[in-house]
């Protein structure tokens, strides 16, 4: 079967301009993962590049296996020397190799976040702070809100203006918990979970042999829900892929869920102008929805200050009409959508 058959012109061209730096809008169900997918395989099997030299960075481990499976039903087992993963995946795979550099051994543990609120739990007692002031959720937060805009702790103390927020906020030794968690940290081998990303950025930014090693191993460079994307996981992308500038984005900034992460829309917004000869490919057509959600969300969406333009529309019938649930918070909210899926599965099963 030839793959490409099945794309709509849209689609082929975004799977068949594989060169320079190429932005994919993708509308809500306008088959970006069949794109993804296809793209990378055709690059092995038409453009005859190795596996191994492409990076494939997604959001979720399921998302990436997902792709990877697929395209190995296309290509075969080649499809699995991909370098395909989550951000924090595949950057923990490289600190691994090149821990030794940043003073780390080679199996360095990773916290996870219950791992880190312990350790702060007990670097706060130690300090003979208020753990009801100091909550360990709320100093991990934001000590993370740090990483992910790579301050360090150093810069961190050093910054008047975070000083006045941690004042403000009745939290003035947020800068020696930071400090004194970082410390921790490396004398225990390890790292927590936005260090592999923050980590990452200082071993490329202060060792020029490693960032051109892993920059002439990648010569084509993939981030999916680029809308998603933080300071640190842009600064990464941006620098692997400064020489062969075939980086391919795919995104929608209608679609950005995890600001409350760090993650910022600019990135995709300002996108072009990083890439001046950038080559934009918009998918419009979604397959899952009906007309009427389609066009409700489009009325939404255009009342959006700044935005990428973009004409999402569906062949599928017009479906039902949308109803309005009126709540008086986010959580009620929740609530009551919860409340409705759960109604609507117990009536149809």
């Amino acid at each position: 079967m030839d793959y490409l058959a099945t794309l709509n012109p849209p689609q082929l061209e975004a799977v068949e301009k594989t060169d320079g730096p190429v932005m994919i809008i993708a509308g809500a169900g306008s088959g970006k993962t069949r794109v993804l997918t296809f793209r990378i395989a055709h690059l092995i099997r038409q453009k005859k590049v190795d596996a191994f030299q492409i990076l494939s960075l997604t959001f979720t481990n399921k998302a990436a296996s997902e792709m990877k499976q697929r395209i190995e039903k296309l290509i075969g087992l080649e499809a699995r020397n991909t370098w395909m993963g989550t951000f924090h995946s595949v950057f923990a795979k490289i600190l691994r190799v090149e821990a030794s550099k940043l003073g780390y051994p080679s199996n360095f543990t990773i916290y996870d976040s219950d791992d880190s609120k312990s350790l702060i739990r007990s670097i706060v007692r130690e300090m003979k702070l208020d753990d009801k002031v100091y909550k360990a959720n709320t100093v991990l937060s934001r000590i993370s809100g740090a990483k992910n805009r790579l301050i360090g702790w150093e810069a961190y103390l050093k910054d008047p203006y975070i000083a006045a927020d941690d004042e403000a906020a009745m939290k003035p030794k947020m800068g020696e918990i930071y400090k004194t968690y970082q410390n921790r940290l490396f004398r225990s081998s390890a790292m927590d979970f936005d260090d592999l990303l923050f980590n990452t950025n200082v071993l490329f930014r202060d060792h020029a042999d490693v960032l051109y090693k892993y920059q002439q191993r990648f010569k084509y460079v993939m981030v999916d829900e680029f809308q998603d994307t933080n300071l640190s996981q842009y600064l990464i992308t941006k620098k692997l892929a400064a020489v062969h500038q075939n980086i391919c984005v795919v995104g929608d900034d209608a679609q950005s869920i995890y600001a409350f992460r760090g993650a910022d829309i600019q990135n995709i917004l300002n996108f072009e102008k990083d890439y001046p000869d950038l080559f934009v490919v918009k998918l419009e057509q979604n397959y899952r929805s009906t007309k009427n959600i389609v066009e409700t969300a489009n009325s939404i969406i255009a009342k959006n200050k700044s935005q990428l333009k973009k004409n999402v529309w569906t062949q599928n019938d017009s479906g039902d009409l949308i109803e309005l649930m009126k709540a008086t918070s986010d959580n009620e909210e929740g609530r009551m959508v919860a409340a409705t899926i759960f109604e609507e599965k117990t009536t149809n099963n």
